[in-house]
């Protein structure tokens, strides 16, 4: 056991932590269950406060019903039960405009508090950008996934940068023996799938891979997202495939509509050539999905949105303007016919993927947490303000 594990273990937290959380289908919920494993794998005690999503389960915990003021108190009493309140935050995530009902609730914590910002958007409405600056102000600090969403926290919106913490989003390392891969070249994509997601950019690309030895082929993998099927169904998944018909890539071209637990992820990962991240996005500054990609050792292609431009550019992968479809189609193609240029990505991805081990993370939330509750403890903060940093 290394020093930071025994650290961990011989002061154990107790956590509290809000978000919602698996069974639901989002990347906060996987987040959340991720992180609250490997804290409890530390000998933390941690209590999941759910944000309800709508569907009935048989559930003793506190779940938060949005635009619900009992809702709230009762779910601010759970929290502060704990020794450190974890408040995951997303646009979408909380009731209110732009989810402003989050701010009541962090006004009535008693106990130190850690925001987790898996937002930082670059162009926020100004109500958008009122709502993260209130959070970061009421809470004791501010955890962000990468050095970009910092930079960016701190320079448009005004906190404080000791205020703010960077901790990875945490991957599973892929650690067993080297997989056989399939005799057919798999480009994967996996994920909530809607529109922005850029998996017709790769269908379009598709074609001219078709000379490629082994005659690649692209598995997108993953249910679609629930705020697009509400809308929407499944109109843009149907498009893509009917897409794939026109091109003629049909039988190179396969959708698994399934969400993977975290080894039949970790498996289907290690099955990949090459990991795809076609995102429209400009804006984004952190990727669960890019870092599973990483923390299991594969070669990456992306559009160069913030988080990918931060992890790639030091030989993870190859990086490609958003409107540049031949660009696409080249990285590709490149990654699947030069197995040395294949290798050195693998090897540069291996090189970076303990920084994103789940027991990493939750040692650093750990170690954040237990330095809050010495420097904080449980002294009430006066309602609508954060205590002053120490």
């Amino acid at each position: 056991m290394s020093a930071s594990h025994a650290l961990a273990v011989s002061q154990p937290i107790r956590f509290g932590v809000l978000g919602t959380y698996v069974p639901t289908l989002c990347g906060v919920a996987r987040f959340g269950a991720g992180l609250a494993n490997e804290l409890q794998a530390l000998g933390n005690d941690v209590e999941i406060v759910r944000i309800a999503d709508g569907n009935e389960r048989d559930c003793e915990d506190t779940e938060l019903v949005n635009g619900s003021a009992s809702s709230i108190e009762a779910c601010v009493e759970r929290l502060n039960d704990n020794d450190v309140a974890v408040i995951q935050h997303q646009y979408g995530l909380y009731g209110g405009s732009h989810g402003d009902e989050v701010l009541s609730l962090i006004a009535d914590l008693d106990v130190p508090s850690i925001a987790v910002a898996h937002d930082v958007l670059e162009n926020p409405e100004p109500h958008q950008r009122w709502v993260m600056e209130r959070i970061a102000a009421m809470t004791d600090r501010i955890v962000v996934m990468s050095v970009c969403a910092r930079d960016r926290l701190c320079r448009d919106y005004g906190v404080e940068r000791r205020k703010v913490v960077t901790i990875p989003h945490g991957g599973t390392v892929f650690s067993g023996p080297r997989l056989k891969r399939p005799s057919r070249p798999t480009i994967l994509t996996w994920g909530m799938l809607a529109p922005g997601k850029g998996v017709e950019k790769v269908i379009d690309a598709m074609s001219s891979l078709q000379n490629v030895a082994g005659r690649p082929r692209y598995v997108v993998v993953g249910p679609t997202d629930p705020r697009e099927a509400a809308l929407h169904g499944d109109a843009y998944r149907e498009a893509c495939i009917e897409q794939a018909r026109t091109n003629g890539v049909a039988d190179s071209v396969s959708f698994d509509p399934r969400s993977y637990n975290r080894a039949s992820l970790t498996a289907l990962i290690q099955s990949a050539s090459v990991v795809v991240l076609p995102y429209a996005s400009t804006d984004q500054v952190s990727s669960a999905i890019l870092v599973e990609a990483i923390a299991s050792g594969r070669p990456v292609v992306a559009t160069a949105f913030p988080h990918a431009v931060e992890l790639l550019s030091g030989g993870a992968g190859i990086l490609v303007d958003h409107d540049d479809p031949h660009a696409l189609a080249a990285a590709l193609r490149q990654i699947l016919t030069q197995p040395r240029l294949a290798g050195a990505m693998a090897a540069e991805a291996r090189q970076l993927a303990p920084r994103f081990a789940w027991s990493t993370v939750a040692n650093a939330y750990t170690s954040l947490a237990q330095r809050l509750v010495a420097e904080i403890g449980s002294v009430p903060t006066q309602v609508g303000t954060a205590r002053p940093l120490r």
